[in-house]
């Protein structure tokens, strides 16, 4: 595999992750957390550097940036699982904070909104909460990550 086929995969993969995220909300009633929605946006950036990534020179610290972000969502996913879905609120979290800052949820409300608590927005799909759902994506985007660093 190529830096610039796993950077591709690694952009479609978030991609797609965003693109379920807003099914499961918009089709099956799937409200979303300040956590959920930290988590949504900061697959948005990953596909959005990847993409960049694919202009040769900025391959490898498109790579890297992929990592640190990625990292990042895994942890948003355990905090999410561990200690955000066991609390009623949300409100004045770290996720909460970041989106409301950013003015996403006001520009597109339909992407970026919370719209449940975190106890609300736990959901399970196939037997496996939703978190845990991304939080595999998550390791699969970071394998991806480090093996574009490693490929030519």
């Amino acid at each position: 595999m190529t830096r610039r086929n796993l950077l591709l995969g690694i952009a479609v993969l978030s991609a797609s992750a965003v693109g379920l995220a807003l099914l499961g909300q918009h089709q099956f009633g799937m409200k979303p957390c300040p956590w959920c929605i930290l988590q949504r946006l900061i697959y948005v950036v990953i596909a959005l550097v990847a993409l960049i990534g694919l202009i040769r020179p900025l391959r490898v610290p498109a790579a890297i940036l992929t990592l640190v972000l990625t990292l990042c969502g895994i942890a948003a996913a355990l905090y999410q699982h561990f200690v955000a879905a066991k609390s009623n609120s949300c409100a004045l979290t770290f996720a909460d904070k970041v989106v409301s800052s950013i003015g996403l949820d006001r520009l597109a409300p339909g992407w970026f909104e919370a719209t449940a608590n975190c106890a609300e927005a736990i959901v399970s799909v196939l037997g496996v909460p939703f978190d845990i759902w991304s939080l595999m994506l998550y390791c699969v985007v970071a394998v991806g990550a480090v093996l574009a660093l490693r490929a030519r």
